[in-house]
């Protein structure tokens, strides 16, 4: 008789926009160059270092297609190598400085060193894996010919948000060209989705945020993304616990059941965030896609701002830095309501115990949530983390050690059973088929921070482009004539949509976070697609018309040749029904 609880699936969501050869510091690059230095390279160390302790990790790892395609560019590779050289030579001038101190500080004078030795071992790393971070993630997830300590899952293309795109051919046209680029990247094709800000939309009738044009219907987004493979994705809590029962495995088959079927019987696990349940909106048909929701008393702990881990006064931390341009940081959190000015001087040698106890308390926690479903329920259940994995290393600077802690400790405990999602859907019998209501992982669980008076014009602009484009693929004779020219030029435009689509450029807007580069990045993206297609529109009416550019023209072809390098194989197919 087995002795398991359950099973703990830890995912992590690694993304970032599109930011290359699109400004450095304080936005562009530089986001990309922080996020792999202290997050993606500390998580594969992590990795590697519980498997050679025995600790058989199991984390699924999200890695979006936008961010696959500038980790391989040679120009994120040059250019991260330049960073963390820096960060070198950043640390070794802070030492001088701090040693030239009419009274020199000792601790900050080793806090420096420390600096210069961690960028030193994380450029050792970088060079040590071929400059080559999703291939590093590609090995882990084979480990030994079968399955590794890493399930990789996909998104959509640039982090697109489904609920609020206008065409289900622009939905299409993410999910495709996501699957497509992780599997050209990857070497295979992952079977798990992360729905870009865990935003979902059922079927049915669909009036646009801006009220743009017609209600119209529109297809669920489990059909979207099981029509291109997608097995299982990952939903905020509250869609799972507001959820309609449709089909319910019983006596050998499928049976319709009441839309309260949780009410009637709660011991099957209905709307409960430690099951997984198949999904389908339509009312009349069987599961499409499975949905993982996650665990929201276990998350808080890690990420709460009041009361979360990161939060304790030991921890680095991460708003007060030395120096104006990229600098390092020498003090700890101290208190959640101290001010930068009265931190105190961080402490490495306090961090070991408090991460020890933190992973303690979070790895008991993941055990009483499985006790009380096991002790609900009967049965097995299934505890799902799911985090941005910056938190871990770029946020959290002690976030990659807490996992090597949580990862050691579960793996050591027969009564958790620590499992990727597809390891622990391939063990599991899913018995339910459910339609959730619409919603995000967002602030109110639902799409206001990506639609409201500060974003609602770029839905305008957006919605506009995504009909053109529609009308060019119908309308222009790209596919009868084997124009090769008008081809590319329509391939060009369609990453430029891509990118405009991107969730990013509303989010930092409404969070204030970087209003004016996103403003700035959305239009750029928006004015290149506009010049592509009206030039892809000259040469559709006279094929002779490239011969005849304007400089203009010209510039601006190259322009986006120049600044949006990733995405090499768009398939205009995409687009297609």
């Amino acid at each position: 008789m087995s002795t398991s609880l359950g099973t703990f699936c830890l995912v992590l969501h690694g993304h970032l926009p599109y930011v290359l050869r699109h400004d450095t510091w304080p936005h562009g690059e530089d986001w990309l160059y922080e996020a792999a230095a202290e997050t993606y390279l500390p998580i594969l160390a992590m990795l590697d270092e519980c498997a050679y302790l025995n600790g058989n990790p199991k984390i699924t790892m999200g890695l979006t297609p936008v961010l696959l395609e500038q980790l391989t560019h040679e120009h994120f590779k040059d250019g991260f190598e330049h960073f963390l050289k820096d960060r070198i030579d950043r640390a070794r001038q802070d030492k001088q400085e701090f040693e030239g101190f009419d009274e020199p500080n000792g601790h900050m004078i080793y806090l420096a060193e420390r600096w210069v030795e961690i960028y030193s071992k994380l450029l050792e790393q970088f060079r040590a894996i071929d400059r080559d971070i999703p291939k590093a993630f590609a090995a882990r997830a084979t480990q030994g010919g079968g399955k590794g300590y890493v399930e990789v899952i996909t998104s959509n293309a640039t982090h697109g948000y489904m609920p609020l795109l206008y065409e289900d051919a622009s939905i299409r046209a993410q999910v495709r060209a996501g699957v497509a680029s992780s599997e050209r990247i990857l070497g295979f094709k992952p079977a798990g989705m992360w729905l870009p800000e865990c935003a979902y939309r059922p079927g049915g009738p669909w009036d646009p945020p801006i009220h743009w044009g017609h209600v119209d219907y529109r297809v669920g987004v489990e059909h979207l993304v099981a029509d291109e493979g997608i097995t299982h994705f990952f939903v905020e809590n509250h869609l799972i616990e507001g959820c309609r029962s449709e089909f319910v495995f019983n006596d050998g088959g499928w049976h319709k059941v009441g839309w309260d079927e949780a009410a009637k019987y709660p011991n099957r696990g209905w709307q409960s965030v430690n099951e997984a349940h198949w999904v389908n909106s339509d009312g009349n048909g069987l599961g499409r896609c499975i949905a993982l929701a996650r665990d929201q008393v276990a998350c808080e702990q890690v990420w709460s701002g009041s009361f979360g881990y990161p939060a304790s006064g030991e921890y680095l931390e991460f708003h007060k830095q030395w120096g104006k341009k990229r600098g390092l940081r020498y003090w700890k959190v101290t208190g959640k309501k101290t001010d930068l000015g009265d931190k105190h001087l961080y402490y490495p040698e306090n961090i070991d115990a408090k991460v020890h106890e933190h992973a303690g308390h979070f790895c008991n926690m993941v055990k009483d949530r499985l006790r009380g479903y096991r002790d609900k329920t009967g049965k097995q259940g299934v505890v799902v983390c799911t985090f941005d994995a910056e938190l871990f290393g770029h946020w959290w600077f002690e976030g990659p050690q807490f996992l090597r802690d949580v990862m050691l400790t579960l793996n050591a405990d027969p009564e958790v059973d620590c499992k990727t999602t597809s390891e622990y859907l391939d063990g599991t019998f899913v018995d339910k088929v459910v339609a959730m209501p619409e919603g995000s992982w967002g602030e109110e669980g639902d799409h206001r921070v990506w639609t409201n008076e500060q974003v609602n014009w770029m839905w305008d602009i957006l919605y506009r482009c995504e009909t053109n484009f529609g009308r060019s693929l119908r309308e222009l004779p790209w596919q009868e004539t084997g124009n090769a020219e008008l081809v590319g030029l329509l391939k060009d435009a369609g990453r430029e949509l891509l990118l405009m689509q991107a969730s990013d450029w509303p989010f930092v807007i409404r969070r204030g976070q970087a209003i004016d580069y996103g403003i700035k990045r959305f239009m750029q993206h928006v004015a290149r697609f506009e010049s592509l297609m009206d030039i892809a529109e000259k040469v559709a009416a006279d094929s002779s018309y490239l011969g005849g550019l304007t400089e203009v023209e010209r510039h601006e072809i190259a322009d986006a040749h120049i600044h949006d390098v990733i995405f090499p194989e768009i398939d205009l197919g995409w687009w297609g029904a």
